[in-house]
């Protein structure tokens, strides 16, 4: 089958009538030409059965339409879920996604910057916490970052503190005799802390005995199953008799305290009431469905890509007008009740 001719730039300008310089402006500043010259180049397009020749353009522009995304870890089903919701955008902007996962390591997610760099990625999202967005903002790229402490770039973050409200409200409806919140230890300016501050606030202003139980709850399984069958211990210890009321910080974590219930009890016992926090798939998807509030996953992830977008589009501009300050876009939650908060019902 004979190979069929690609259409060159030269084609496209004898087709139209417009020189060469025309057409690649057409391709690399649009904005430059009438709309309707863009029309007609357009038409021409279709009419040629053009095929885009994706690494020319890289050539000629340095725009290679790639985003880097780097995410602390893959077992959290909360950064897994935000990963594909990235990745979907692709149908509305056009932008490919190299992805790395930086397990928590400062070094090894620098190397990977270092290493998207070479690729002349247009901007970068990142999930991961452990690398300050002062030194992200000298990277002097357009940056999106999630759920992390963001002062110096962009963000688009959960209403944390208002999640933590929803939480533990739930529970206090519940008349628990104690209301418990496990989380890792948070910095005041990760987004996230604001769990921890609704969960205070709430229980101050009902006069509501509590406690908050920070621990390192690791990122693998088995990490996670070790800090938190030493915690349920200790819960099993203090409290024996009294309805203890759960407010854990993932629903991954979450589900991992379920699971170790069930397996010393064969069920959720009547004085454990749990709400976790994500409504990630493990929550519908767990023995006994998790109660939890909710992060518009693919809606944050949307509203970041948007933003990046913004950015990397005004950078391609002839005269680009920087940000004056930084974008912190915040997305609300809102409260899912299911079976381990509903058992009185």
């Amino acid at each position: 089958m004979k190979q069929k001719k690609n259409v060159t730039f030269n084609d496209i300008a004898k087709y139209t009538g417009f020189s060469k310089t025309t057409i690649s402006r057409y391709f690399n500043n649009p904005d430059s030409l009438t709309l309707e010259n863009q029309e007609i180049i357009s038409k021409a397009l279709v009419d040629l059965d053009y095929k885009e020749n994706k690494v020319a353009k890289i050539l000629a522009n340095g725009q290679t339409e790639f985003i880097g995304v780097i995410v602390p870890n893959l077992h959290n089903h909360y950064y897994s879920e935000m990963l594909n919701q990235i990745l979907q955008t692709y149908e509305q902007f056009g932008y490919k996604f190299l992805v790395f996962v930086g397990n928590e390591h400062a070094d090894t997610e620098r190397k990977y910057i270092e290493e998207l760099m070479s690729y002349k990625i247009e901007g970068l999202i990142i999930l991961s916490f452990t690398i300050p967005s002062r030194e992200l903002a000298d990277l002097h790229l357009p940056i999106v970052t999630i759920e992390r402490e963001d002062k110096y770039v962009c963000s688009v973050n959960t209403d944390n503190y208002m999640g933590g409200v929803q939480a533990t409200s739930l529970l206090a409806s519940h008349n628990c005799d104690i209301l418990i919140h496990i989380n890792t230890p948070t910095s005041p300016e990760i987004p996230a802390y604001g769990r921890i501050a609704g969960f205070e606030d709430v229980c101050r202003e009902k006069n509501l005995r509590h406690k908050v139980i920070y621990r390192d709850l690791g990122s693998t399984y088995d990490s996670m199953k070790k800090s938190l069958s030493e915690i349920l211990d200790e819960l099993e210890k203090d409290y024996p008799t009294e309805k203890k009321g759960l407010f854990i910080s993932s629903d991954t974590h979450a589900n991992v305290f379920l699971n170790l219930l069930i397996q010393r009890y064969g069920t959720l016992p009547r004085d454990y009431y749990l709400v976790g926090f994500d409504d990630s798939p493990i929550s519908t998807e767990a023995v006994i469905p998790i109660s939890t509030v909710g992060q518009h996953i693919d809606q944050i992830a949307f509203e970041a890509v948007s933003l990046l977008v913004e950015q990397m589009n005004e950078r391609k501009k002839r005269r680009p007008a920087p940000l004056e300050k930084t974008v912190h876009k915040v997305i609300t939650p809102y409260l899912i009740r299911r079976e381990t908060t509903e058992k009185d019902s």
